[in-house]
């Protein structure tokens, strides 16, 4: 998965990246500044864990409301 593939994933799933950068303990800006070029192979395995988990809470918040 590239990339631009995890950004869209993320979107897809209704998760900011904002919010992927929280969970993995560093700035925004870092995450962006990191994600100009590919990642390895267990970093974005890692961030599409944490997308799935993410994407869990927005669905929970979203049967709430």
């Amino acid at each position: 998965m590239s990339n631009e593939a995890l950004r869209r994933f993320a979107a897809g799933n209704g998760v900011k990246l904002w919010q992927v950068a929280e969970a993995l303990g560093i700035a925004d800006t870092s995450l962006s500044r990191k994600m100009r070029k590919e990642l390895p192979p267990d970093e974005k395995e890692r961030i599409v864990r944490i997308i799935r988990e993410l994407s869990q809470e927005v669905v929970w918040w979203r049967r709430l409301n």
